[in-house]
């Protein structure tokens, strides 16, 4: 993260200080934890890699639009944007495959899809909840990783608290949960589609699909998934914040998208002119997709796609 070095290295402490004292009050969706962050530790613990095998449960209703876009999003990791174009998706994901010190990018495929469009348990998602959606979503496949997507109308416990998206693990089995930020959490899960509640105003963007509940959980997909790969277990690649905080691949770089972000502002980021939609990567059929920042553990620094 060029940011940071250019604080650390500053000539003159008291612009150090200053400069550090801004990016720790406004950076969107950000806590003073993940901001001081030098580098994340590699603690040797197991990490995903492999084939990556994905069993998903849409909880309540959607739109076409929404499970479009993250299906669209999962198809997009492992296949070359048209014509071979960057920033791609495959590149973003070629990152998150090098962290576990492996020749090949993980290989993801979807196994299975669930849906429950009638609530089966209710519109309050609780852990005892997430246990049950879990269960089912491994029948038949006991070695994949749950992936649970709750509708707009449905509020998950634990979110919002300073995270987008959640992954654990139940009874050795991991799992990655997330809700829908146009209602859960928008100012600042929903950022930058949506105004954030921290920090600078910094422009709202356009979502690339149309549908900002669609691409604020692409998002939040993309940072679950980058971190249930590298710390499935809580044993591998995160640092400890204060009070216990576990800061993770995407959760070090909070707020940013582009090269050159700075509070409230993304960075780089490319605009399809037809729609006006806000994008940094392409990928399956040419789609277009806004994905988080990730930590790169051979520069010891934040790293964008574009």
């Amino acid at each position: 993260m060029e940011l940071w070095g250019r604080i650390s290295g500053a000539p003159h402490g008291l612009l150090a200080l200053s400069l550090l004292l801004l990016l720790l009050l406004a950076i969107p969706n950000a806590t003073a934890e993940s901001d001081k962050v030098s580098a994340l530790v590699d603690h040797g613990g197991e990490m995903l890699k492999g084939n990556l095998d994905l069993s998903i449960v849409f909880y309540g209703q959607f739109g076409r639009i929404q499970k479009n876009a993250l299906r669209a999003f999962l198809k997009s990791l492992n296949q070359k944007a048209p014509g071979g174009v960057e920033p791609s998706v495959s590149s973003w994901w070629h990152m998150v495959s090098s962290y576990t010190h492996n020749d090949k990018d993980i290989d993801v495929r979807v196994v299975q899809q669930y849906v429950d469009p009638n609530y089966a348990h209710g519109k309050v998602m609780t852990r005892d909840f997430i246990k049950i959606l879990v269960e089912k979503a491994l029948v038949g496949f006991p070695h994949a990783v749950a992936v649970i997507v709750a509708a707009r109308d449905v509020t998950v416990e634990g979110l919002c608290i300073g995270r987008c998206s959640e992954h654990g693990d139940i009874d050795g089995k991991p799992y990655v949960i997330l809700g829908n930020p146009e209602t859960e959490c928008p100012g600042a899960c929903a950022w930058p589609f949506h105004k954030s509640d921290y920090g600078p105003a910094g422009p709202v963007l356009k979502p690339p699909s149309g549908d900002v509940g669609a691409d604020a959980m692409v998002i939040s997909l993309a940072s679950g998934l980058a971190s249930v790969v590298s710390n499935p277990f809580r044993t591998g690649l995160y640092l400890l914040g204060h009070k216990g905080a576990v800061i993770e691949a995407t959760t070090a770089c909070p707020g940013m998208f582009g090269t050159g972000a700075t509070p409230g502002y993304t960075g780089k980021v490319s605009v399809d002119i037809p729609t006006g939609g806000a994008y940094n990567a392409i990928g399956f059929k040419g789609k277009k997709f806004l994905l988080p920042a990730l930590w790169n553990p051979n520069t010891h620094s934040c790293w964008t796609v574009m």
